[in-house]
């Protein structure tokens, strides 16, 4: 061959290398465009729009790194929420500064994210060319990268993490993990330390982003073991500047959050491992918590394979209560032991199949509830790290069946089926549009889900709670209604269904049962104060019917009264049991009512002149005029605007 051949050969490469890496990019982006004009949604609340130390900027950073993840939002300590704390500070050092720069504007946090994963994606690509550089097994390495990539991008079970602005700690965490890999085995073939050091921080600011990069403790000297043929002694050794990362940022995480791998919650929604007798909350048997897990297990390679019902929420009693002979979780089994016999069988030889399923087993380990409690069943984006092992192996079983079989045939069913994950994927992008269309779909996916079911009652109420009376707005309303009767049957101490369904009836003005909706709320909670206020102004209210309305005057006073007795200080309340004294002839008690609330409002001329009436109808003419002539100091025109 000649030099000028060579040349142009190794050009032609080149540009082709650089044709993939572009159209993944642009796969990528492409993809998820359709989420730009989406606005905040899930649990966005915690992480930017509601989270005071992200709304300060810049200057809420150093109580970022300095605090639980979900302080901000609580507003105060509340790290044993949620299982063994959160400290994923980076993601929200990100929202602060966009939110320094850029205010309220979620469109800045969709377009950051599709960006940075399209960014991800090519890191994908790098490290797998990387990784079968020296695979002899693989005729063509560019194409198997690309593929590998093109299936992880277009995958449907990723949108929870794409879609979704909170979900950028889960693409950083991967992206830093993916990066250290990449850098950590550029070291070890060339043999430069500034690799290594490199290396180390891209991991050290992954697990900063999230702790699930933890589990490339274990992926990386997998990799150096089946891809530059060390053994495990040499891979584990050579991983040591990742292992530095890790322990440096244990340090820091224990020094803020404490020493806790996750204590066990009583609260369902926080631990789906508890189930409900005679009244009571109990644990799970171990078979039962056992038998739960392992079917997750099988749903998670279920909704690899075929993931056409994708849901953001498995809360209790999606998952429900199983045993070991249902068949759902004797397949699960099946299908684990015949993964494993693969993986081990295929060790020794070091076949990329077996590397792709010990490379899943990983990653899934720290989301299965095995290693400790994670607070939920599962949830599609603990898939993100493991469907990577899904990707290889898919990608790495079309290229084999490709020079066995019809390569045109081959291709054209591998581009029917990114057809169809990128068709779902984009499809399912819509849902994450925002709060009401999310919950109001995926209900109809988890219907037995405590958790989406209120998500989608409470979701229905702030839509229409000040929408015009209308056919639609009531039925509505019931609907929510409906979810959270059901959500409560689910969950029987479950305090902010209770809220909400008490807020749908007053909104239908059905005030006895939102009575009684926020009553059993503060039966769960008596220091719950949402439901404590609600409570007041639905007895208020209730009056106010009932004495206008039915001309029920004793029950007016009776629910007036209530209301009082939890708040002294509502103008209206007071003002109120002015006028149903008064009406009852009962002038002296209306003008007791009535001389509180001239302190309530002082500069209201309309309130002294009810006092003045009160006095008046009570025979105490001197107090009247004494009132009145407030009222006309207050306002010279008070008599004839009355």
């Amino acid at each position: 061959m000649s030099k000028k051949k060579a040349h142009t050969t190794k050009k032609t490469f080149a540009l082709n290398r650089n044709h993939v890496l572009f159209s993944l990019a642009i796969f990528a982006f492409l993809l998820y465009a359709n989420t730009l004009s989406h606005n905040y949604t899930q649990d966005d609340a915690i992480v930017i729009y509601d989270n005071i130390f992200v709304k300060d900027g810049i200057s809420g950073i150093p109580d970022i790194l300095t605090k639980d993840t979900f302080h901000g939002f609580f507003k105060e300590a509340k790290e044993g929420l949620v299982t063994g704390g959160r400290y994923r500070p980076l993601s929200l050092v990100m929202f602060a500064t966009g939110w320094q720069i850029f205010g309220e504007r979620p469109f800045i946090g969709h377009l950051m994210n599709v960006l940075i994963y399209s960014f991800l994606c090519i890191c994908i690509f790098l490290l797998l060319e990387l990784l079968f550089l020296k695979n002899k097994k693989l005729e063509n390495k560019l194409l198997f990268a690309g593929l590998a990539t093109a299936i992880y991008i277009a995958h449907p079970i990723h949108t929870e993490v794409v879609a979704n602005i909170k979900g950028r700690d889960e693409i950083l965490s991967m992206l830093g993990s993916i990066s250290a890999i990449y850098f950590l085995i550029k070291g070890i073939d060339s043999k430069t330390k500034s690799y290594f050091i490199i290396s180390s921080v891209c991991f050290f600011l992954g697990l900063m982003a999230k702790e699930n990069a933890i589990t490339f403790l274990a992926a990386a000297p997998l990799m150096l073991y089946f891809f530059r043929k060390k053994s495990l002694f040499e891979s584990l050794k050579l991983s040591l500047p990742l292992f530095a990362s890790a322990i440096l940022f244990m340090i820091i995480r224990t020094s803020i959050l404490g020493f806790d791998m996750g204590s066990v919650s009583g609260e369902l929604m926080n631990n789906p491992f508890i189930k409900i007798e005679n009244g009571v909350y109990k644990p799970f048997s171990l078979i039962e918590k056992f038998s739960s897990i392992l079917f997750v297990l099988g749903k998670y390679l279920q909704l690899l394979f075929v993931p056409i019902q994708l849901t953001h929420d498995y809360y209790p009693r999606q998952i429900g209560i199983l045993s070991l002979a249902d068949w759902k979780v004797i397949s699960s089994v099946l299908i684990h032991l015949g993964l494993i016999f693969v993986a081990l069988k295929g060790l020794k030889k070091r076949s990329i199949v077996s590397f792709g399923i010990l490379f899943y087993f990983a990653t899934i380990s720290i989301v299965s509830n095995i290693v400790f409690p994670i607070g939920t069943n599962m949830s599609e984006r603990f898939t993100f790290m493991p469907s990577l092992g899904f990707a290889i192996v898919l990608a790495y079983g079309i290229q084999k069946l490709t020079s066995k079989y019809n390569p045109k045939l081959i291709i054209s069913f591998v581009a029917f089926v990114l057809l169809l994950y990128s068709a779902k994927t984009f499809t399912r992008n819509t849902i994450w549009k925002d709060d009401f269309t999310l919950f109001t779909t995926d209900v109809n996916t988890s219907t037995n889900s405590a958790k989406i079911l209120n998500a989608a009652g409470g979701a229905i109420q702030t839509k229409y709670a000040s929408a015009p009376e209308s056919n639609e707005r009531t039925k509505m309303l019931n609907e929510a209604i409906t979810y959270l009767n059901k959500a409560t049957t689910i969950h029987p101490n479950y305090k902010n269904a209770y809220l909400l369904k008490g807020n749908c009836q007053f909104y239908l003005s059905q005030f006895d049962q939102a009575i009684q909706s926020y009553s059993l709320a503060l039966q769960l909670d008596p220091s719950y104060s949402e439901a404590t206020k609600n409570l007041a102004v639905a007895y208020r209210d209730a009056g106010k019917y009932y004495g206008q309305q039915k001309n029920n005057i004793p029950k007016a006073k009776e629910y007036l009264f209530k209301s009082y007795q939890i708040t002294t200080q509502d103008q209206e309340t007071v003002r109120l049991l002015g006028v149903v004294h008064g009406v009852s002839g009962e002038h002296l008690k209306a003008a007791e009512y009535f001389t509180k609330l001239t302190q309530l409002m002082p500069n209201n001329a309309t309130a002294y002149l009810a006092l003045s009436t009160a006095y008046r109808n009570a025979g105490n003419s001197e107090q009247a005029d004494l009132a009145t002539k407030k009222a006309l100091e207050i306002d010279p025109d008070a008599l004839k605007n009355n």
